[in-house]
C-alpha cells in the first residue's frame, strides 16, 4: 500500500490532499450522504477562506510559510476529520448522533486548526513557526472570527476551546467544554490532528527536513535552553517512543479510543493505523541498524507560493450531488 502511494495523497492513494478543491468534494459526498438535506455552503466557503489565507491572497495575512505544518497537513486532517465522523455516526445509535451542525463545525475546526501559524501582515515573527508554543491560542481566534461570516456564531466560542484538544497550551482536562457530544467532537479533532501527521507518506522525511526546522525557530531544537531536540537525527530517534505516549497519554487514553470508528468507516482495519505502525516500525529498525540515511524520499510543502499555483490551475468546481448509501468498499475510502 505505501509503495504505490503518492507523496501528495491521502493514505488511501486516492483523494490529493494538496489541493483544497479535491479534499472539499471528498469530504462534501461524505456528509451529503450522512445528511442528504445538508447545506454545503458554510463548508464551500470554508474551504474557500481556507484556500485564501494559506495562499496569501486574504487581506491581513502573508500565507502559509511553515514546512511541516502546510495546507497540506491542514487540508488531510480534515478528510481525515469527515472519516472519522462518517464512521462514528454510522455506527452508534440515533440519540448518540453528533448531527449535521455539528459534523460540519468539526470539518471547519479541523480545517483551520493550524491557522495561528499563519502570520498576519502586522505581526513581528519572521515565520510562522516563531508561533508554534502559541499556534492554538491564534487558531482559535482565527475561528472566532470567521465562524460568524457562515452561520454559526452561536458555536464560536466553543470552537475555540474545542481546537485546544489539537495543542499542548492547555491540558486536556482544562479545555472547558460543557456537553458531552461536543467533547466527543473535541476527541475526533485531536485524534484526526494526529493521525494525518503521523499517517503522511513523508512522515519520517518530514520530521528530519521539517519538523525540526520549525523547531528550531521557536526554540524547540538546537541549543536552546528550551530544547528538546539536539538535531534531526536526535528527534528522529525519538521519534518511536514520543508515538508510543501519543497513543497511551491521547489516541488510546483521553480520546478514549474513538480512532476504531474509522474501522467502521473503512469496513476493516483502517489504512492509517497500518500506515503508522509501518512507520515506527521503519524509523525503530533504520535507529538500530544506524542507517537513517536511507530515508530518501524527497516531501515538498505545500506553501503558499505553491498553493496559489495550484489554486490557480485547478478546474472550476462542480456543484456536489448527494452520494448514494454506501454500499461498497470503494465508497468507504472516499
Amino acid at each position: 500500500m505505501t509503495q504505490r502511494r503518492r507523496n501528495h495523497y491521502d493514505v488511501t492513494d486516492t483523494v490529493r490532499i494538496s489541493h483544497p478543491r479535491d479534499v472539499y468534494a471528498a469530504v462534501g459526498r461524505l456528509l451529503t450522504a450522512l445528511y442528504p438535506d445538508l447545506p454545503l455552503a458554510p463548508l464551500q466557503r470554508a474551504f474557500d477562506t481556507f484556500s485564501s489565507l494559506y495562499a496569501g491572497t486574504l487581506p491581513g495575512y502573508v500565507g502559509c510559510d511553515t514546512w511541516y505544518h502546510d495546507a497540506q497537513h491542514s487540508l488531510d486532517c480534515a478528510l481525515a476529520m469527515a472519516r472519522l465522523l462518517d464512521g462514528y455516526e454510522r455506527e452508534v445509535p440515533a440519540s448518540e448522533r453528533l448531527g449535521p451542525r455539528r459534523a460540519t463545525l468539526g470539518i471547519i475546526i479541523a480545517l483551520f486548526h493550524d491557522a495561528g501559524y499563519i502570520r498576519r501582515t502586522d505581526d513581528a515573527a519572521r515565520n510562522g513557526a516563531e508561533y508554534t508554543l502559541t499556534h492554538v491560542r491564534r487558531s482559535g481566534d482565527f475561528l472566532a472570527g470567521f465562524l460568524p461570516t457562515v452561520g454559526f456564531g452561536a458555536e464560536a466560542r466553543l470552537a475555540s476551546r474545542l481546537v485546544h484538544f489539537t495543542g499542548y497550551e492547555i491540558a486536556l482536562d482544562q479545555i472547558r467544554v460543557a456537553a458531552h457530544k461536543d467533547r466527543l467532537l473535541g476527541f475526533m479533532l485531536g485524534t484526526a490532528d494526529i493521525l494525518a501527521q503521523t499517517a503522511d507518506r513523508c512522515y519520517l522525511e518530514k520530521c528530519r527536513d521539517f519538523l525540526f526546522r520549525e523547531f528550531s525557530l521557536c526554540g524547540l531544537a538546537g541549543d536552546g535552553h528550551r530544547s528538546i531536540y539536539r538535531s534531526a537525527q536526535d528527534l528522529l530517534e525519538k521519534t518511536p517512543e514520543f508515538n508510543r505516549r501519543l497513543w497511551d497519554e491521547r489516541l488510546d487514553g483521553y480520546f478514549q479510543g474513538i480512532h476504531r470508528y474509522l474501522d467502521a468507516h473503512f469496513g476493516g482495519p483502517n489504512p492509517y493505523v497500518q500506515t503508522i505502525d509501518e512507520h515506527l516500525k521503519r524509523v525503530a529498525r533504520l535507529t538500530r541498524q544506524g542507517r537513517l540515511g536511507d530515508l530518501r524520499r524527497r516531501p515538498q510543502a505545500i506553501n503558499a507560493e505553491r498553493l496559489r499555483r495550484i489554486v490557480g490551475s485547478s478546474r472550476p468546481r462542480r456543484p456536489l450531488r448527494a452520494a448514494p448509501r454506501r454500499t461498497a468498499t470503494l465508497a468507504r475510502g472516499a
